[in-house]
């Protein structure tokens, strides 16, 4: 997924994808430049310095990969509610 929004990945995105996350059973990974984290992790997605303008890889593995990773690209299409 593209990060459209002016500031990134800052705090608050990383807790909406954070948040999102935790909702699913399946693991959930986000990876950027080679460095993938645990898209359940504040820690780990904000070390992905996700900035605008970057592509940012979701993967997902379990019983609701589907729906997670669907959810995931609404946070980003939705540019995580910043305008």
């Amino acid at each position: 997924m593209k990060v459209t929004n002016p500031l990134g990945v800052h705090a608050r995105p990383a807790a909406m994808l954070v948040q999102t996350a935790a909702k699913f059973k399946s693991e959930i990974w986000l990876s950027k430049d080679g460095n993938e984290v645990n898209g359940k992790s504040m820690l780990g997605v904000m070390t992905l310095a996700a900035e605008m303008g970057s592509t940012v890889i979701i993967k997902a593995d379990g019983p609701d990969e589907d729906k997670a990773i669907e959810a995931l690209a609404r946070v980003f299409e939705i540019r995580f509610g910043e305008a």
